[in-house]
């Protein structure tokens, strides 16, 4: 690392920094803290949110795969393409999600359900948010005493401390600095900041990488595992465990069944303008998703290229030397990639990856920070003290509880970190983990929001169910180390579960429908939260095309094209993907023709849509940035939207005078429903 190096790394999170502080000045209500107020546009949600996405755990734990299995994995991952477009283009889950108004999905489970149920929800999603992030601080500290070959222990004094923990502890103070200073405002702000510049030098590292190794080599190096282990054919991968088939099918169905019932990004759920933009978020964030895991493929791609390749045998020898030495500190599969890329790429590219590292840090762990602290308070502390008939916090402290929530969160996190012993992959460790709160979540929040039978009793057997296999899990690989079961199949389990226990119990307990309009703001109870007048509907979407697209009357010509090319662009994948599978499955590719497939894929196609991706983003991320400290200027103060839900319900609305009263038709809905009461879903 040189001067330039040092340059890159600190003028991009100087530019942070300014701009955090000058955003805690529009921080002004406990909804700016919690949801950014409530008006962020669709680039600024793809930008910030898909930020927050990548932190630098997940780019580690990517690495890893990719060195044990190359991007077989990745092949097969490509059954899910109509899986997600589908889910995406259609809204599913975080369009009725958005139409409830909750500010965290637990809220909306205390609407749907009890509150009761919201406390213990909120606390299980607390507790399994708290472990799940517990090891990122420490995973990521480790990369950066790692990648700059810092020493292993610090002395201060007489006392000797390890590196990592040091690191750690710089790296949570900073995020606790950003996010208690604005909270989602400011995470919404930085996090899209830090994307854009992110964006820029993520496409000058593929570039680079493009720049050190020549296709000759990259292709040499993909083909130099045995057979049945190979790194680009997934037909000749049968012998590489854990990151296999059955890995891709379980994680299909899981993320289906907890489609956006993860918590860690809370506040990007609560922080678009309107469903409409929370939907286009989603669907643009899609392409910003493709560039980042092609750039991350890319290192991964150089990094086995130069561990593996006869040309660099030497610089391999040192790398294999520097990760024995460190493997005390680092599991050896975490580190051998960080310190490979190290060695290969040159002054400036080295800073300019240790930069996107730490962007990642600050948006993905501030995210988890925010999330986690406010689930405490919103979901468990705040309805505690409703339940008690304690008066409602003032703004003032409610945002203080908040605050100390989060530096709870972080203390926790410090303190996990050091102590837990890692004896699972990355991401096994994330779907163990996660599984506490989503084995039982998923079925309650899509029962909740598409099954108006589900309920209560049958909400509480079913999350009791999930979260306690996914804990028996935990406590299985603590105690018996050659478990058979790794965390994927074992979160799978608890997941099946309890859609079971769900449905059973639900189907023996439901005494009447619950009111879906009245949840949803529907029909009657479409009206403005803010001014009481009645809001237009959308009315039911008339071609099946359009149906299949997600697309409603909220959608404008740009809309449309965006959906429709996402569409078209993930179909054509599929497609590629079908042919070429059922061609292998008749007679198989040589090796020569896997690799000009993978780098052509993750070389040509990559830097390209990665280029206009870039464009594009920016010139939306810089706009939306725009429109939101516009808004905020002129957005009025309600000190009431806080989270809180009231059980002192004003009566409902009267239904249109079109409508002819209830009675006329004995409970069941007219033959001819007028456009009042049609519903887009």
């Amino acid at each position: 690392m040189n001067w330039i190096d040092w340059t890159l790394i600190c003028v991009p999170v100087g530019i942070v920094v300014l701009v955090a502080w000058h955003v805690r000045r529009y921080v002004r209500s406990v909804s700016d803290f919690l949801a950014a107020g409530r008006v962020a546009g669709r680039y600024l949600v793809a930008n910030a949110e898909g930020t927050a996405a990548m932190g630098a755990i997940t780019i580690v734990a990517t690495f890893e795969l990719l060195y044990r299995a190359g991007t077989t994995v990745g092949w097969w991952q490509t059954i899910q393409t109509p899986v997600w477009i589908f889910l995406t283009v259609g809204g599913f889950v975080v369009y009725r999600y958005r139409e409830t108004r909750a500010m965290t999905m637990a809220q909306f489970l205390e609407m749907r359900y009890s509150r009761r149920f919201r406390v213990f929800m909120g606390s299980v999603a607390w507790i399994a948010g708290l472990v799940n992030y517990g090891i990122f601080p420490v995973v990521s500290a480790k990369f950066f005493a790692t990648f700059l070959a810092l020493p292993p222990v610090i002395n201060l004094g007489a006392v000797a401390i390890p590196t990592y923990v040091l690191i750690m502890a710089v790296l949570i103070s900073a995020n606790v600095f950003f996010v208690t200073l604005g909270g989602q405002l400011i995470a919404m702000v930085t996090d899209c900041i830090e994307g854009l510049i992110g964006g820029l030098m993520l496409l000058a590292l593929m570039i680079g990488v493009c720049y050190v190794f020549t296709w000759q080599q990259m292709a040499t190096a993909l083909t130099s595992r045995p057979v049945g282990e190979s790194l680009i054919n997934p037909f000749d991968a049968g012998q590489i465990s854990d990151f296999n088939i059955w890995f891709v099918i379980i994680g299909i169905l899981s993320g289906i069944y907890s489609y956006m019932a993860w918590q860690g990004n809370s506040g990007f759920n609560a922080s678009a303008a309107s469903p409409h933009e929370a939907k286009m978020g989603r669907i643009l964030g899609q392409w910003r998703a493709y560039a980042r895991a092609s750039a991350i493929t890319l290192l991964g791609i150089g990094a086995l290229t130069y561990m593996h390749h006869p040309d660099f045998a030497a610089g391999a020898q040192k790398v294999t030397a520097e990760v024995q030495a460190v493997s005390s500190q680092m599991p050896a599969s975490q580190a051998v990639v960080p310190v490979a890329v190290r060695e290969f790429l040159p002054a400036g590219l080295r800073g300019m990856f240790v930069a996107v590292m730490l962007f990642a840090v600050l948006a993905c762990d501030a995210s988890y920070m925010h999330s986690w602290g406010s689930i405490f308070v919103q979901d468990v502390l705040l309805p505690i003290r409703q339940a008690r008939g304690k008066p409602q916090l003032s703004p003032e402290a409610h945002l203080r509880w908040l605050r100390r929530s989060i530096i709870g969160v972080a203390v926790f996190a410090f303190i996990f970190g050091i102590l837990y012993r890692q004896s699972d992959y990355i991401l096994m460790f994330f779907a163990l983990t996660g599984a506490i709160f989503l084995g039982g979540a998923g079925s309650c929040i899509i029962g909740g929001l598409y099954w108006s039978r589900g309920t209560t009793a049958g909400a509480w057997a079913g999350m009791i169910v999930g979260s306690s296999l996914a804990v028996m899990g935990i406590v299985a690989q603590q105690v018996v180390p050659d478990l058979p079961l790794n965390g994927q199949w074992m979160s799978f389990i608890a997941m099946i579960s309890a859609v079971v226990v769900y449905i059973s119990v639900s189907l023996l307990t439901v005494r009447s429908p619950h009111n879906m309009d009245k949840l949803l703001h529907r029909g009657r109870y479409a009206v403005d939260p803010v001014t009481g007048e009645p809001m237009p509907s959308i009315i039911r979407r008339d071609s099946r095309w359009r149906t299949l697209l997600g697309m409603d009357s909220d959608f404008s010509r740009a809309d449309k094209a965006q959906s429709v090319l996402l569409f078209s662009w993930s179909f054509a994948w599929f497609a590629a993907f079908a042919v070429i599978t059922t061609w292998n499955l008749v007679d198989r590719w040589p090796a020569q023709w896997w690799v000009n497939w993978t780098l052509f894929v993750t070389v040509v196609l990559a830097i390209a849509v990665s280029i206009v991706t870039t464009i594009w983003f920016t010139w939306g991320g810089i706009r939306d940035l725009r429109r939101l400290f516009v808004a905020l200027r002129t957005l009025p103060i309600d000190r009431d939207d806080d989270g809180t839900v009231s059980h002192t319900a004003p009566a409902d609305p009267p239904l249109p005078a079109s409508l002819a009263p209830a009675s006329q038709f004995d409970g069941r809905e007219p033959a001819v429903v007028p456009p009042e009461l049609r519903s887009s879903r």
